[in-house]
C-alpha cells in the first residue's frame, strides 16, 4: 500500500496532537483486539499485485468476449467514447450530490440538462435529478401516489408484465404501509393492459405497467389510461429509454408518472450496477416528487444560475414525516445519460432504436424456422422476444455458453408457467453474423 507521509511528517502530526506513538491512538481498544493477526497472503509489489488482479479478471467472461443475447432489464449497447471522456474529467468524476449550489454550478447545470432531456424523452413536464435504478424509481412512484391520496387509496395495481424485481422492490417499499395493497400479482404472466381494468376502482391510487413490457411486447396504453383516470387514479409507466427513440412516448398515452432504467443510456453493464433510475411526471406533482430537483434562475446581477429546488421538503425539515427516503441522486450516471443523449441527438437515438428493432425481428424470424424452437410473441415487440425451447433453457444456455454466446433469460425462474421459455434480447451490438451464428448453435443444440 502506498503511504504518502514520511516518518518525519508522521512524527510532527503525533507531536501536534500530543501522542508519542501511533500505537497510543488505539489505547482505548482492549489490548487483545488491538493488533490481531490477520490471515493475509505475503505482501506483493505493485507490479506483482497488478499481475494477480489481471489474472483474476481474465477468469471473467464479458460482452467484450462473447455475443450477448441476454437482456431482461440491462442491455449491451454501444457507448460513444465521448461519454467516458467527459465522465473522467475531474470536475465531474464524483457521484456526490451538490449540497452547496453556489460552488457546484457545473454539476447543477449538468443535472438540469439531464432533467430536461428525460422530460423531453418521456413526454412529461418535469423530471427529478434521478434515482438509484429502475426498480427504486418504480417504488418511488408507488410512494408518491400513496401520499398524493394521503393513504386513503391504498390499492396499487401492477401488471405481471412489469419486471419481477421491480415488483419485489415496490412491495419492499409499500407492503408495510397502512391500508396498502398491491393487486395484479395473481393475473397470468402474459396478461395485457386491458386485463388490469377490472381491478381498478375508487380505492386505487396507482396502476403500474411497463412499456415495452418485461416480455418485450408493445401495447397501446390509451384505453388503460382512460380507465385509470376515470377512477381518479394515476398511471405510472416504466419504460425502456431506447425504445422511446422509436415509439410513442408514455406522456402521449396520458401517463402521470414515467420511470425507467437509464442503464441503456451510455452506462456499461458493470456486473449489475451502479445504474440510474429516471423519474418524470406532470408539473402538478412537483411538490410530491421524491428526490431533488434542480431549477434555473438568475442571480442579483441578472446572470443565469442553477439552484436545488424543493429539496428542503424531505429529511432536511420533515424528517420522520418525510414521504420518501431519497435524498441523493446518481449524479455521475445522470451525467453519462446526458452526454449519451446529447451525443446521439434525436436522430441518432432513433437510429439506434431502429437497429435494435430490425435486428431483433430478423433474429426472431430465423429462430422461428429452427426445428423445435418457436417464437411465442403474439403482440408487436421492440428488441426482446420469447422463444419456446425444445429442452430446458438452462441446458440450451449451457451449450450456447460453450460456444461463446450468452443466452437469453430463463423465464421459468420468475414465471413458473413459462418454464421452457427464454427471453432473448437483440441490440445494435448484435451483428447479422452474430445472429446467424446463434441460430447455427441453436440448431446444433436441438439435435
Amino acid at each position: 500500500m502506498f503511504i504518502p507521509h514520511t516518518e518525519e511528517e508522521r512524527a510532527a502530526m503525533l507531536r501536534t496532537i500530543g501522542v508519542p506513538t501511533i500505537e497510543d491512538l488505539f489505547k482505548d481498544v482492549p489490548a487483545k483486539y488491538r493488533f490481531p493477526k490477520l490471515n493475509l497472503p505475503p505482501k506483493l509489489s505493485e507490479m506483482e499485485a497488478m499481475a494477480q488482479v489481471q489474472e483474476y479478471a481474465s477468469a471473467n467472461e464479458s460482452t467484450q468476449d462473447m455475443a450477448c443475447f441476454l437482456g431482461a432489464g440491462a442491455y449491451h449497447h454501444y457507448i460513444p467514447a465521448v461519454v467516458d471522456s467527459i465522465l473522467r474529467r475531474g470536475e465531474f468524476y464524483t457521484a456526490y450530490t451538490p449540497y452547496q449550489p453556489e460552488i457546484s454550478q457545473g454539476t447543477l447545470q449538468a443535472i438540469f440538462e439531464y432533467q430536461t432531456l428525460i422530460a423531453n424523452l418521456t413526454g412529461m413536464e418535469i423530471s427529478n435529478a434521478s434515482h438509484y435504478d429502475g426498480a427504486t424509481a418504480v417504488a418511488e412512484a408507488g410512494v408518491m401516489a400513496y401520499h398524493n391520496f394521503r393513504g386513503k387509496r391504498g390499492n396499487i395495481v401492477v401488471s405481471p408484465g412489469v419486471h419481477p424485481q421491480y415488483r419485489q422492490v415496490l412491495c419492499t417499499y409499500l407492503c408495510g404501509y397502512h391500508n396498502a395493497c398491491i393487486k395484479g400479482q395473481d393475473l397470468p404472466a402474459l396478461s395485457t393492459p386491458s386485463d388490469l381494468i377490472p381491478l381498478i376502482d375508487a380505492d386505487t391510487s396507482l396502476v403500474v405497467v411497463q412499456y415495452p413490457d418485461f416480455f418485450g411486447r408493445i401495447f397501446d396504453l390509451t384505453e388503460l389510461a382512460n380507465a385509470v383516470h376515470a377512477q381518479g387514479a394515476l398511471l405510472a409507466v416504466s419504460t425502456n429509454p431506447i425504445a422511446l427513440g422509436l415509439l410513442k412516448t408514455p406522456g402521449e398515452f396520458g401517463a402521470d408518472i414515467v420511470t425507467g432504467e437509464g442503464q441503456p443510456l451510455g452506462i456499461p453493464l458493470s456486473y449489475g450496477g451502479p445504474y440510474l433510475g429516471f423519474f418524470s411526471t406532470r408539473k402538478q406533482f412537483a411538490h410530491k416528487l421524491a428526490g431533488r430537483l434542480v431549477g434555473e434562475t438568475v442571480d442579483k446581477n441578472g446572470e443565469r444560475g442553477y439552484v436545488l429546488t424543493l429539496t428542503a421538503r424531505e429529511q432536511h425539515i420533515k424528517r420522520d414525516r418525510a414521504s420518501s427516503n431519497i435524498c441523493t441522486n446518481q449524479g455521475l450516471l445522470a451525467l453519462a445519460a446526458s452526454v449519451y443523449l446529447s451525443a446521439l441527438g434525436k436522430q441518432g437515438l432513433h437510429q439506434v432504436a431502429e437497429l435494435c428493432y430490425h435486428r431483433a425481428h430478423y433474429a426472431a424470424e430465423k429462430i422461428n424456422k429452427i426445428k423445435g424452437f418457436s417464437v411465442t410473441q403474439p403482440a408487436p415487440f421492440f428488441h426482446e422476444f420469447m422463444v419456446k425451447y425444445p429442452q430446458p433453457v438452462e441446458e440450451i444456455n449451457g451449450h450456447l455458453l460453450d460456444h461463446g454466446i450468452l443466452g437469453g433469460f430463463d423465464l421459468g425462474t420468475a414465471y413458473p408457467e413459462l418454464a421452457g421459455h427464454a427471453l432473448l434480447a437483440v441490440t445494435e451490438m448484435n451483428s447479422k453474423d452474430d445472429i446467424d451464428y446463434l441460430c447455427e448453435v441453436l440448431e446444433e443444440a436441438a439435435e
